[in-house]
């Protein structure tokens, strides 16, 4: 576990040449790896064509990945001066989704900007890192490990995950309560309390299946049994299987997955793109994919374990786990292991603004690594 640390605006800084010799340029090449591959698959999604996705995807893509530069410049003491303004932005903006946000797909997740519908769940995902990060680095161990020291990080929690749900959108909730208790288990959050908030949300169980939509209990009853509705709610999971059983090891390559190209396999764009992905390419190019995101995460927690701010730390910690939470849930999700709840694979799916959230997010890992000499606070412990 860590010590916590007080706030402290006094230190050092790093020259600009200084921080560039301290960037992880092999963290980027995987990166952008991850990318390329991305825009490969959507290619193909689209029968070859760069319209309508993979065009999208390469200015995404290319806009992220100068938010990802620019953010590794940027000194942390800025990320914790702002944290609790960003969180308070970006959970008005949930609220004003409820109010008058854009409706797709049955739910109501969007801002309407004209140019772009900007989903500020996504962005909640690093506004609540930033904001706990700069909660516990002003707290102490012992208060941590009291009740009433984990009220106010809790309602931290509380507030945009109810926002969420009610959208509807239960896979960003899900991420948002793991990657918060991922949080609170590295400032030494007592293993009985999590404990304990297991066997309560267990016994909620069912009150709370009633106040679920009726396509969430689907999608639950589905995964438990696939074949109770084939051709109606059971249908993604099985074309899913279908398709990524008939790419064997190598795949029937490129442009040639027979699922996905007579448009049996659903969201193959989005939620479904590592299925697309292993038909063309087999089970070769699904280890592949596996195994950058395995690099990726592993570097970034090494980053969080290295830095010398205690602040630093703790939003590592929070993104890594953000990112983790995307990579396994969707690839369970396709895999039959989990329901179905609409998390798509980072840079490998299409979409707008997770794409920005998730090299936003990179970017801060990285400037916890460039300034990981960098201590922001002093120890109390």
């Amino acid at each position: 576990m860590y010590k916590a640390y007080e706030t402290s605006f006094k230190g050092q800084k790093l020259s600009f040449s200084e921080k560039f010799w301290n960037i992880s340029f092999s963290y980027i090449l995987f990166i952008l790896i991850l990318g390329a591959i991305g825009i490969t698959i959507l290619y193909s999604a689209a029968n070859g064509s760069w319209n309508p996705w993979a065009s999208k995807q390469l200015m995404r893509f290319g806009l992220g990945f100068a938010v990802m530069i620019a953010l590794i410049f940027v000194d942390l003491r800025w990320f914790l001066r702002y944290a609790y303004w960003f969180y308070f932005v970006v959970l008005g903006l949930l609220i004003a989704v409820e109010i008058g946000g854009h409706i797709g797909m049955g739910a109501q997740r969007w801002i309407n900007l004209g140019f772009m519908k900007l989903q500020p769940s996504e962005l909640m995902k690093i506004a609540l890192v930033l904001a706990l990060a700069r909660y516990f680095n002003s707290s102490t161990l012992q208060s941590i490990e009291t009740i009433k020291g984990v009220i106010i990080p809790s309602l931290m929690v509380v507030f945009p995950v109810f926002l969420v749900m009610i959208q509807p959108d239960l896979g960003t909730a899900i991420m948002l309560l793991l990657t918060a208790g991922a949080m609170f288990f590295a400032v030494g959050v007592q293993l009985w309390k999590f404990i304990a908030l297991l066997c309560s949300a267990v016994a909620a169980m069912p009150i709370a299946w009633h106040f679920l939509h009726n396509y969430q209990k689907n999608r639950v009853l589905t995964f438990l049994d696939p074949e109770r509705d084939p051709l109606g709610a059971g249908y993604h999971i099985i074309q899913s299987k279908i398709a990524l059983g008939s790419g064997g090891i190598f795949g029937k390559g490129f442009l040639n997955g027979t699922q996905s190209h007579l448009n049996f396999l659903p969201e193959k764009h989005t939620d479904f793109i590592f299925t697309m992905l292993s038909e063309e390419f087999g089970m070769i190019g699904g280890v592949i994919v596996i195994a950058l995101n395995v690099l990726i995460i592993g570097y970034s927690y090494f980053f969080a374990l290295r830095s010398t701010s205690y602040f630093g730390k703790l939003m590592a910690v929070g993104l890594a786990s953000s990112y983790f939470l995307y990579v396994i849930i969707n690839i369970s999700m396709v895999l039959g292991m989990l329901p179905v709840v609409g998390v798509p694979l980072p840079l490998i799916s299409y979409g707008g603004t997770v794409i920005m959230s998730v090299m936003a997010g990179f970017g801060i890992i990285l400037a916890v690594n460039v300034n990981r000499t960098i201590n922001i606070g002093k120890d109390q412990g």
